[in-house]
């Protein structure tokens, strides 16, 4: 087995999966989780060009997040759309990688990420609040390996 299929159990993927929707519910914004062995590169690099390759670039508002990890790296990036980064504050994605990586260091990497996810629905609510015809424009599913 690989280390991206040790990081998480089919559980822990449920859960965290139900964290997405629970924080796409109040809000238009998509959120998706990407795991992958190394970034091989850059990590920042990395996570801009999954995000574009999973076409979360595509949304109506620019209001998509990636929360990109790279098992074997050590290293994680949450990257947030144009229309996102105009609108919240400058050290926000500073604080959700702050509340993420007290969990990774203690090696709960599941509640890592729930906690990241639904820290990143509430900003998302505030600056792009869900409407009656909102439609989920990506997939919940956390994507895994090189894409």
């Amino acid at each position: 087995m690989s280390k991206v299929e040790d990081f998480l159990t089919k559980e822990e993927e449920q859960e965290i999966i139900a964290a997405i929707r629970t924080a796409e519910s109040n809000t238009s914004g998509e959120i998706r989780v990407h795991i992958e062995k190394s970034a091989k590169t850059d990590a920042f690099n990395r996570a801009l060009e999954v995000f574009h390759l999973l076409k979360m670039d595509n949304t109506k508002e620019q209001n998509g997040v990636l929360i990109y990890v790279a098992v074997e790296d050590h290293k994680f990036v949450i990257y947030g759309d144009q229309g996102i980064n105009n609108v919240v504050p400058k050290d926000f994605w500073n604080n959700t990688k702050d509340i993420m990586q007290t969990h990774f260091k203690a090696g709960n990497f599941k509640q890592g990420l729930i906690d990241g996810i639904l820290n990143a629905g509430k900003e998302l609510e505030a600056h792009f609040p869900w409407n009656h015809d909102d439609v989920n424009e990506l997939s919940d599913d956390i994507s895994k390996g090189d894409i």
